[in-house]
C-alpha cells in the first residue's frame, strides 16, 4: 500500500498546529515553508482537513489555520480519511471473470479470496492508525528531544506565528 505525499505532509502540519497555543494560527504558506513543500499542494490538503473538521481557518491575509479539536481527539486515520478519502485501497475488479473460457456466474458465488484477504488487512491497517492520536505522537517527540528540535520550531514560529483570536 502507498499513501500519498499529501498524508505525510497533512500529519506533520496537524501534529505542528496542535503544538500552537490557543488563539494561535499559521498560514498555509509558513507551513509549508516549515517542511519544505509547495504550498499549492499543502493547501489542497489542509482544505480537505479543514472540510473534515480536522483544521479551522481564519480567513484573510492575517488568517491561517489551526486545530479545530483536541490533539487526543485526532487520530491519523482521521487523518487518513480526510486527505486519501474512505474507499479502500484495493478494490477487487472481479477480473476472475474475465479471460478465455469463463466459467458460469455459479463457480464466483462466495467473495474473492483475494478480495477478502486484503479487506481483512484494511481493517487491520485502519484499526492501527485508528489507535494513534496526535497528542500520542507529540509525547513521542517531546520525550525524544534533546532541545534542537524545540529551539528550531521556536525559531521559526517567533518569526511566522499569528496571533489572531479565532471567531
Amino acid at each position: 500500500m502507498k499513501l500519498g505525499d499529501g498524508v505525510e505532509q497533512s500529519i506533520h502540519a496537524v501534529a505542528m498546529l496542535a503544538g500552537l497555543a490557543e488563539g494561535d494560527l499559521l498560514s498555509a504558506a509558513a507551513l509549508a515553508k516549515f517542511h519544505g513543500v509547495s504550498t499549492s499542494y499543502l493547501l489542497k490538503h489542509l482544505q480537505a482537513l479543514s472540510r473534515a473538521q480536522i483544521l479551522a481557518t481564519v480567513p484573510g491575509p492575517k488568517g491561517g489555520y489551526f486545530i479545530a479539536k483536541p490533539p487526543e481527539q485526532i487520530t491519523l486515520l482521521d487523518i487518513v480519511l480526510a486527505v486519501d478519502g474512505p474507499e479502500p485501497a484495493f478494490r477487487c475488479k472481479e477480473i476472475r471473470r474475465n479471460g478465455p473460457n469463463p466459467l458460469p456466474d455459479n463457480y464466483f458465488t462466495a467473495p474473492c479470496q483475494i478480495s477478502a484477504a486484503m479487506l481483512r488487512a484494511e481493517r487491520a491497517y485502519r484499526s492501527e492508525l485508528r489507535m494513534v492520536t496526535i497528542a500520542d505522537l507529540l509525547a513521542q517527540v517531546i520525550a525524544q528531544d534533546d532541545g534542537r528540535l524545540a529551539a528550531r520550531s521556536c525559531a521559526f514560529l517567533d518569526a511566522n506565528l499569528r496571533h489572531t483570536k479565532p471567531t
